[in-house]
């Protein structure tokens, strides 16, 4: 029963990972044929694992309650609790690029969207009313309610035009509601993230790579925002909009740059053994790299593409060394 007693919420983030792998796959097959079976294998795997994750998810609110409840008041961990509703957004974004599948696509985005906007009142108000937050316990991992929240639109925005009357008044909403609360969380936090890594202490080699997540909002925030332009249809000036998703780009190509030489100074000091949170590269790598994809072809940059190509398969490799290292070391993983 320990795999259930001890099962974190940060599993999530490997359905998170594994859904943007497969979606990048999608992307890049014009380069190489064989990555579109790849995608969908990939993408059914995550599908399994997800409904898999739920049941020792839901199992450990009921047997073990105190174990659950304590994770979601923890300062760090109650962070990636919304990461069961982010995998829901990814697969849905799956559903519509790899299956092409839109009504399976809605029925996943609703139920993300709206536990997502659930654990976006609820993690904030835990935090807000904690009485024992220090500086130490300020991280990267504080980015995923925000990111969650910029998820949203990325498959809202297929939505928006299949619908009509009310309902797609609700979606507008919701899209909007995800990409600015989101952005703006994200924003203030970025601020108090900053001013952690430089007045205190080095982050610990366990939690090192969640320095990686703040590619999440920006290749999430840049995916969402070209989405949603280009498919709500009362917006008809566009080109200002992809002006700011290739500045925002930039920002994150210096943060990909900052994160992988910082990545390399903990390997250098042997500070980065294997743990769960090696599951933060994935993600914020993956929509970053689709997002890359994304505006080489909004704005017709194909030597963007080419670079997306590149860190594509350093997202490949990272995915690949970070699954076998979890499967090796699950029985540790889960022991009490």
């Amino acid at each position: 029963m320990n795999y259930i007693k001890n099962f974190a919420p940060s599993w999530f983030a490997s359905i998170m990972g594994t859904g943007i792998l497969a979606i990048s796959c999608m992307l890049f097959s014009n380069y190489l044929p064989f990555l579109k079976n790849i995608s969908v294998y990939l993408f059914w795997f995550n599908v399994f694992m997800f409904f898999l994750f739920l049941i020792f998810w839901v199992l450990r609110w009921f047997l073990y309650f105190e174990n659950a409840k304590k994770d979601l008041f923890h300062p760090v961990i109650s962070s990636f609790y919304p990461t069961i509703a982010v995998a829901l957004l990814v697969i849905a974004g799956g559903f519509i690029i790899i299956q092409h599948n839109i009504r399976l696509a809605e029925i996943f985005w609703i139920s993300g969207a709206l536990l997502m906007i659930f654990f976006a009142f609820l993690i904030p108000f835990i935090m807000f009313t904690h009485e024992n937050i220090k500086i130490s316990h300020i991280n990267p991992g504080w980015y995923i309610p925000p990111v969650g929240l910029i998820v949203i639109p990325i498959a809202g925005a297929f939505f928006e035009p299949l619908s009509t009357g009310v309902y797609k008044e609700i979606v507008t909403i919701i899209n909007f509601l995800g990409y600015g609360a989101g952005f703006f969380l994200y924003i203030a936090l970025l601020a108090i993230i900053i001013y952690r890594l430089i007045l205190h202490s080095p982050l610990p080699g366990t939690i090192s790579p969640t320095l990686w997540i703040n590619l999440g909002p920006i290749g999430a925030g840049n995916i969402a925002l070209i989405n949603i332009v280009s498919k709500t249809s009362f917006i008809t000036v566009k080109e200002p909009f992809y002006i700011f998703a290739l500045v925002f780009w930039g920002f994150g190509l210096w943060w990909l740059v900052m994160s992988i030489i910082m990545t390399l100074r903990y390997i250098k000091r042997a500070e980065l053994n294997y743990s769960m949170s090696w599951w933060a590269f994935i993600f914020p790598l993956g929509a970053y790299t689709a997002s890359t994809h994304l505006i080489s072809k909004t704005i017709h940059l194909e030597i963007i593409n080419i670079l997306g190509f590149w860190i594509f398969w350093l997202l490949f490799f990272i995915w690949c060394m970070t699954f076998f290292k979890t499967l090796v070391n699950i029985k540790n993983i889960f022991k009490g």
